[in-house]
């Protein structure tokens, strides 16, 4: 059974920086895995924002190329989402997503489409 746990939201001013953390088990199906970050603001649809699939490849939504970095800590099993640069509009609902039978190459679009899981979210506010 999937478990995604996400920490580290809070408000931030324009221009700073925040790390998201998901506490994540049960994600891996044979060794492998697919793990992200989506977000959401209330009456708003849901965004992708970055994914990372086994060995390595990373997938990033053209808002914060450049500005976040998605990363797996598997000896940790430890997601995080380094967010610099934060701009007003990133403000959202964040949430830890896995995929654990995700079409090989196509995490992002799988979490993105509802597949998997979703853990309770976490806040994310940036102040101009």
């Amino acid at each position: 059974q999937v478990q995604l746990q996400e920490s580290g939201g809070g408000s931030v001013q324009a221009g700073e920086s925040v790390r998201l953390n998901c506490a994540a088990s049960g994600y891996t199906n044979g060794g492998g895995y697919c793990l992200g970050w989506l977000r959401q603001i209330p009456g708003k649809k849901r965004e992708g924002v970055a994914a990372v699939e086994s060995l390595g490849n990373t997938t990033y939504a053209d808002s914060v190329k450049g500005r976040f970095t998605i990363s797996l800590d598997t000896a940790k099993n430890i997601l995080y989402l380094q967010m610099n640069s934060l701009k007003p509009e990133d403000t959202a609902m964040y949430y830890c997503a896995s995929d654990s039978h995700w079409p090989e190459g196509h995490c992002y679009t799988s979490l993105l489409s509802g597949f998997g899981s979703r853990g309770q979210g976490t806040q994310v506010t940036v102040s101009s």
